[in-house]
């Protein structure tokens, strides 16, 4: 052999090993596109088309997320269906409720007390500050202080559901924020000589919707809605000898010289009247109140409570030592005791209750507390500010009071899971129906056809509506959610069924169905092994689209007050609980949020279905 050719066989032979080398580690650098997909599965080949598409991929992404975010979440968010609190009624969201101003702790506290979403403070300057949500209606915001508020020197402030009260050192009362029921309109012994009277007032209070002024020759004032609130006083039996007061949602109670509870209200049946225990008509030395009871602490250290405890306010804990102060929130009380630690108890929905551990373990020493409401501050030796309690709403609340986060993560998972199972029973219907109908034609075609035209000509929605009319409180919450998927299922076949039907006209005609009769294959085994898998293009495309489909109809439903009943939440009744010109306008986040949620799952169901399509179409794979 000649030298050339023992090259050209040598050069041959590294050539051949080369390229299979390259074929083995590095296939697709050698490899053309048509022995690419000679090799490839069919499965493989969507895939890669599928993931292909940016638009696609990322709407896959968007939805998976969603859904893990509205199934999973719920075990950690919990969903209180009795939730209705009307002093957190539209708050804006945010964890901004404690957010005290620096200035406050640096200058040095006179005084915090807690309103309903708000709060406010005094330093020792007499300056005022005011934080958390603030806008307590549309217009009137209670962080608008007044002028000559900030001109003079405030020495005790306290705030209420909807409006503040303030003292200064001379005497004067000011009043701000809601003036519609009267809170803040102040009475004829200091509304006519409100600078010049010859008494001083020592403390001030503010709940509900009324106001109250102690006064030095320990007489009590009280103004506001006297139809809310039981506001009335027997000034001839107890004028001169209160010495504290305690204000709860709709009435008061009073401490007279001689160490008494008295309610001096005009509604003698009052629990608050009728329920004081021996133990408080003697020897007390502080008073506290929440919306419904009242505490009593004895000089001795003894608590006493009554009136409406069902929110576990009447339940004391231990005291590592004995109490010397009290102050009531909205459904618990906290105390401070001599060795000053700090201790909390009653209602614990937003963590009121969970003292941070240095207030309870001897490390801080506690020299004042602020509490009401949700919220509780606690100010050491040094002057530094120690808060717990509710620090807002991530997305807000509704017109109720109730949490739009818990209820938007709980009714995701009541939508998307009416809308999966609904298209489950479709989808079953319509490949069985249309696989049959496709398959064998004739007699069972037409009977089928006919049948599918009767269902499409029903009109579901006016038909959902005067079934839930009919059943109306007949059925839980439960049972009306599996007859929304049935029917959603048994009225939403046709579509599919035509498309299923379509699709076995071709197929049946193929060489491989020959093949499969010819060698004895039975007729159901064709239609649903051999050709249903090869028509499943169409059918994924149709369960995307109807899946979006499903949930947009249950939304719809429940917007029109026919579907799942409030308080159990869905997409479409928390719509529209929204279904309000004032809301929509004023209070955004409760519809934004679940719009854009909802419309972004739905968006992106249809752009999967889009990108399935075209991944599964050999026309639309365009080299």
């Amino acid at each position: 052999m000649s030298k050339e050719n023992k090259k050209a066989g040598s050069g041959e032979k590294k050539g051949t090993l080369g390229r299979w080398f390259s074929r083995l580690f590095f296939p697709n650098k050698e490899m053309d596109i048509y022995a690419e997909e000679a090799l490839q599965s069919p499965a493989r080949m969507v895939a890669k088309s599928f993931f292909s598409k940016p638009l696609a991929v990322i709407s896959l992404v968007l939805l998976i997320l969603i859904m893990l975010f509205v199934f999973i979440a719920p075990s950690f968010v919990v969903l209180d269906l009795g939730e209705q609190d009307s002093t957190l009624v539209n708050v804006s969201p945010g964890y901004s409720m404690m957010d005290y101003p620096d200035e406050l702790e640096k200058e040095g506290i006179a005084d915090i007390s807690v309103g309903s979403n708000f709060s406010a403070g005094v330093d020792v300057n007499g300056n005022v500050y005011v934080w958390g949500k603030t806008k307590v209606s549309r217009v009137i915001d209670v962080a608008d202080v007044p002028k000559e508020v900030q001109k003079a020197k405030i020495t005790q402030i306290a705030a209420g559901f909807d409006h503040i009260v303030a003292v200064d050192d001379k005497g004067t009362v000011y009043c701000w924020g809601n003036a519609r029921l009267g809170q803040t309109k102040l009475p004829q012994e200091l509304s006519e000589n409100n600078r010049f009277h010859n008494f001083k007032i020592t403390k001030v209070f503010a709940s509900h919707q009324f106001s109250a002024a102690l006064t030095d020759d320990n007489r009590l004032l009280l103004w506001g809605n006297a139809n809310f609130a039981d506001i009335g006083m027997d000034k001839e039996l107890y004028d001169g000898h209160v010495v504290d007061a305690a204000l709860t949602d709709t009435a008061y109670v009073i401490l007279t010289d001689e160490g008494a509870v008295v309610y001096s209200g005009d509604k003698a049946t009052s629990l608050l009247s009728t329920g004081i225990p021996e133990g408080a008509k003697s020897g007390v030395v502080s008073i506290a109140a929440t919306a419904n009871s009242v505490a009593a602490l004895k000089s001795d250290g003894t608590i006493l409570t009554w009136g409406v405890t069902t929110r576990g306010e009447g339940s004391l804990p231990a005291f590592s030592a004995k109490p010397i102060k009290i102050e009531g929130g909205r459904y618990h009380y906290t105390v401070v005791m001599e060795d000053g630690n700090v201790a909390s108890w009653g209602h614990n929905r937003y963590k009121q209750i969970s003292v941070p551990g240095e207030l309870t373990n001897d490390s801080v020493d506690v020299k004042n507390i602020y509490t009401g409401y949700y919220q509780n501050y606690a100010v050491d030796n040094n002057g530094e500010i120690h808060a717990w309690g509710l620090k807002g709403f991530l997305l807000g609340t509704d017109d109720l009071g109730r949490d739009i986060f818990a209820r938007l993560v709980n009714g995701g998972k009541m939508t998307m899971t009416i809308g999966a199972l609904s298209v489950v029973i479709s989808t079953i219907i319509g490949i069985l129906l249309g696989g049959i109908a496709g398959y064998f034609g004739g007699f069972l075609d037409m009977a089928i056809m006919r049948v599918a035209e009767v269902v499409s000509s029903m009109p579901f929605i006016p038909f959902a509506m005067i079934l839930s009319a009919v059943l109306g409180s007949r059925v839980s919450v439960e049972q009306r959610m599996y007859i929304i998927m049935v029917i959603l299922g048994l009225l939403s076949w046709p579509g599919l069924c035509r498309q299923v039907r379509a699709q076995m006209f071709a197929q049946r005609e193929m060489e491989y169905v020959t093949a499969a009769k010819t060698i004895g294959v039975k007729e159901n085994k064709i239609i649903f092994k051999h050709i249903i898998p090869n028509v499943m293009s169409v059918v994924l495309v149709s369960i995307t689209l109807s899946f979006g489909t499903s949930m947009l109809t249950e939304s719809t439903l429940s917007y029109l007050g026919f579907g799942i009943p409030a308080p159990t939440p869905t997409w479409g009744n928390m719509l529209s609980n929204a279904n309000n010109s004032v809301i929509i306008q004023n209070f955004w986040w409760n519809w934004v949020f679940v719009g854009l949620i909802f419309g972004l799952s739905c968006v992106c169901i249809n752009l999967i279905g889009d990108g399935l399509r075209d991944a599964l179409d050999p026309k639309s794979n365009e080299r």
